[in-house]
């Protein structure tokens, strides 16, 4: 685990992880909202070169409903982010953010366990992959 979140290497090809990582997101309940092809943007927008890095928005929406409604403000710490990149060593790595981390912020006691179960699946999903 990074200090970011919840993180392994995976033996799958860069594209399989990401197909994978939809594949168990969708299993816990979670919808892709966006992709970020960081290394297109960054080649398009800078005239940057970098390895294969892409952020997948996830989204739980009963989840993100819950949290919403308890704590409005919660909406600035989501979606959950979870990242398929590969290493200068061409290892290719997942990794999906520590809502734990992410909303340990609040004092609410009820986003912290919405959190805890958010954290549960996002461990699953990642240990799938």
């Amino acid at each position: 685990m990074s200090e970011y979140g919840i993180q392994r290497t995976v033996k799958l090809s860069y594209q399989e992880t990401i197909d994978k990582a939809k594949e168990e997101l969708k299993k816990e309940g979670f919808g892709v909202l966006t992709e970020l092809d960081m290394k297109k943007i960054f080649k398009e927008k800078l005239d940057k070169e970098m390895n294969n890095y892409i952020i997948l928005e996830a989204c739980n929406p009963a989840f993100a409903f819950e949290g919403i409604a308890e704590e409005p403000g919660l909406g600035l710490l989501l979606p959950c982010n979870v990242i398929v990149y590969e290493t200068e060593n061409q290892e290719v790595k997942v990794a999906a953010v520590d809502p734990e981390k992410a909303l340990g912020m609040s004092a609410n006691k009820r986003v912290n366990e919405i959190a805890q179960e958010i954290k549960a699946r996002l461990e699953r999903v990642i240990e799938n992959v």
